[in-house]
């Protein structure tokens, strides 16, 4: 979880009686506290070899898995990322597929 004080923290001994009404998402930027990864079926494979580092990739990734150090892509956060395979759509290069979760 992250460093930035909230006013509801969700954990595991959480009750429904303690969460807010209605779901309420009381503290703006908490998707890093929760790893939202597993949700999905199919992932993304980036091949560096293939990557021009063009960036078309990073703005459409709608979970901001997209991992870019010094202005470069360097990996794919998996923790984060859901399968939409948007990335894959936005890559004129073939840098990144998509394939079942489990290969």
């Amino acid at each position: 979880m992250s460093d930035k004080k909230r006013r509801f923290v969700f954990t595991p001994e959480s009750t429904w009686k303690q969460m807010p009404e209605g779901g309420l998402i009381l503290d703006a930027g908490n998707a890093d506290d929760f790893k939202t990864g597993d949700w999905r079926n199919i992932k993304p494979i980036w091949h560096e070899d293939k990557c021009k580092q063009c960036m078309l990739c990073y703005p459409v990734c709608p979970d901001s898995s997209i991992e870019v150090e010094d202005g470069k892509m360097t990996g794919i956060d998996y923790d984060h990322c859901k399968g939409c395979g948007v990335c894959a759509e936005a890559c004129k290069f073939g840098a990144i597929d998509m394939v079942d979760e489990g290969e």
